[in-house]
């Protein structure tokens, strides 16, 4: 499915440790090279937090977890690896060695890629004999949530090498972007320094404290920043005219004298430390693992808000999880072989997300229909009705719902739905949802359904084939055993 059977990564900090979850979590092997005392223990946190984080991204079954070897040299890391990312600390004789050493070691058609967030390719690759298939693939940190990956490559990289890294990005989430021309800090790094750079002249100049000045880009432009970029939001700015009137209207201030993007601040021991008292007054107290907890589920609540933009087909970053996720239902529900039909079908496992949860600290009304459609989604992918059955012109419409809140889920909670099928026939199907606790398989809520099968493209009802059937009342069959959950018929209000 990806394109990649088996990764190497050679150092395993903060950056190399996101790119090992991210690895992971689609389902690769990954061979770990890291001569830290530490490494394990450091990489275990960060793939605990990803895990965490990917419970409350996404419902879509993700492929069993890769397996993870922590390696004793640099050599058994790399062979037989199709995709090598180094992720070893920014000095160019240190990453140029570990480069030449790696493509020494190397499968001679192996890609390697360099975490490198300013050093230009061609320096980088000076020294190795396979130089064709070294460039820059310069993540952001969440690696396993934030998914641009700029793709540089050098004078000696070839066309294939490019072409291969940006089709190998796209099945475990992530979107490579190509520069065109290999630049120091590339382009996000250039942005963020330009920033960065002016943030430090406000702040040795006594403008603002650090938390103001944070608190102007997350309550602002960083909202902004997040869906639409810099252009097109500066687009919408400039009216029905669009870009070229904001340009006409905005341009003559870029000449006058408002920035210190041309000056360096010096950075001394008192600015250092005016900047440290003032971040650890921010943090009040918290860690980085919790701050990076905190950042990782707002982080997936923006990337939820946004798959559902633009009508529901989704927008930037929300789009691409929207279609990572419609790969994953592809790759991960076709067939009942892993399923028994003997008892209700367990078919949808997650967590609660932070942007499920409303002012009572409880999953929201809508969430519970939300898993409650997608198990029936499950379901159907089950029986044969997936995406290309859909855009072939047929599907099944849910026209009644009946939903029961028995219980409280709250946010972390893990949480399952098993499905059992009441009864079946040409155009109807009848199912039984429960929600449960994963941990104490307390029911939490049910939902009874009825779907019509439908010829979408006709708009009206109409007998579903004779394959999806069978698949159908076989399930329907084995349930027909079964007890008849608590709650079936049930009228609203009606005592137990």
């Amino acid at each position: 499915m990806t394109g990649i059977n088996k990764a190497a990564c050679i150092g395993g900090g903060v950056i190399g440790g996101g790119w090992i979850a991210r690895f992971l979590l689609a389902g690769i092997d990954v061979d770990v090279f890291d001569p830290h005392p530490e490494a394990g223990r450091i990489v275990g946190e960060v793939i605990a937090n990803a895990e965490k984080a990917y419970a409350m991204l996404t419902g879509a079954p993700l492929p069993p977890r890769g397996r993870l070897t922590f390696c004793k040299t640099l050599e058994e890391a790399v062979a037989g690896a199709d995709w090598i990312q180094e992720s070893v600390p920014e000095r160019l004789d240190l990453k140029r060695g570990v480069l030449t050493q790696i493509d020494a070691a190397a499968r001679p058609d192996a890609l390697i890629g360099s975490s490198t967030s300013g050093l230009l390719p061609t320096d980088l690759q000076r020294d190795m004999k396979h130089p064709e298939r070294l460039f820059v693939a310069h993540p952001y940190n969440p690696v396993y949530l934030l998914p641009l990956v700029e793709i540089v490559g050098g004078e000696k990289t070839s066309a294939a090498t490019i072409k291969a890294a940006m089709e190998r990005l796209a099945p475990i989430g992530m979107k490579g972007v190509h520069i065109a021309k290999e630049i120091e800090a590339f382009v996000g790094d250039r942005l963020l320094e330009a920033l960065w750079r002016e943030a430090l002249w406000l702040i040795h100049d006594d403008i603002c404290t650090v938390e103001t000045l944070d608190d102007v880009i997350r309550y602002s432009f960083g909202l902004r920043w997040a869906q639409m970029g810099l252009f097109q939001t500066y687009r919408i700015a400039g009216g029905e005219a669009g870009m070229r009137h904001f340009l006409a209207q905005f341009g003559p201030c870029l000449a006058w004298p408002w920035t210190k993007l041309t000056d360096v601040v010096d950075l001394d021991d008192a600015l250092i430390e005016k900047i440290g008292q003032q971040s650890d007054e921010q943090a009040a107290g918290l860690s980085i693992r919790e701050l990076e907890r905190i950042r990782d589920e707002n982080l997936v609540g923006i990337l939820q808000a946004l798959k559902g933009g633009d009508g529901g087909k989704g927008w930037g970053a929300g789009k691409l999880l929207k279609d990572f996720e419609q790969s994953l239902w592809a790759a991960g529900g076709g067939t009942t072989a892993s399923f028994d039909p003997s008892k209700p079908l367990r078919l949808v496992e997650t967590k609660v997300s932070p942007a499920w949860v409303d002012y009572n600290g409880h999953m929201t009304e809508h969430r519970y229909l939300q898993v409650f459609g997608d198990t029936s989604d499950a379901l159907l992918r089950l029986i044969g009705v997936d995406f290309a059955y859909v855009e072939a012109g047929q599907s099944y419409y849910t026209v009644e719902t009946h939903i029961r809140h028995l219980g409280e889920a709250k946010l972390g909670q893990a949480i399952h739905s098993t499905c059992q099928i009441l009864s079946v026939d040409e155009k109807r199907l009848h199912v039984f949802h429960t929600l449960h606790d994963t941990a104490t398989g307390e029911a939490l809520a049910t939902a009874e359904h009825m779907l019509l099968h439908v010829d979408s493209k006709a708009g009206k009802a109409a007998p579903a084939p004779a394959g999806v059937l069978d698949k159908a009342k076989a399930i329907a069959r084995a349930h027909a055993e079964l007890a008849a959950p608590e709650g079936v018929g049930r009228h609203v209000g009606e005592r137990r």
